[in-house]
């Protein structure tokens, strides 16, 4: 077992240091040591809305503008209220329930309430 970490890239665990960066021997990828550890020590992050204000699980928010649902005919209006939102990693940070249905949405269209 390695005491170094596995390779973000190909997930193999044939790691070694060099300097001050992780090489994997398998695909050659290297990264640097301090963001590991960092990452490591923070694994909440922040999320903002289209003002800056921090987003936490249970919020209330509210569309800034209208949103067309990516495959369907159905266009979410501005000033939709979505309550209860759930924070999610990934491209479209937060994770909701309306009246038209279970969307994921980016949290630069929406307004803390």
């Amino acid at each position: 077992m390695s005491q170094f970490p596995a390779c973000p890239v190909c997930s193999m665990e044939n790691t070694y240091p060099d300097g001050d960066n992780y090489i994997c021997a398998d695909c050659a990828h290297e990264w640097p040591m301090q963001a590991t550890s960092a990452a490591d020590d923070s694994d909440e992050r922040i999320v903002k809305d289209s003002n800056g204000n921090v987003l936490a699980d249970g919020d209330a928010v509210v569309l800034i503008k209208d949103l067309k649902v990516k495959g369907s005919s159905t266009t979410l209006k501005m000033g939709s209220k979505v309550k209860s939102i759930r924070l999610v990693s990934g491209d479209h940070e937060v994770d909701c329930k309306m009246d038209a249905g279970n969307f994921m949405l980016k949290a630069c269209y929406l307004k803390k309430v």
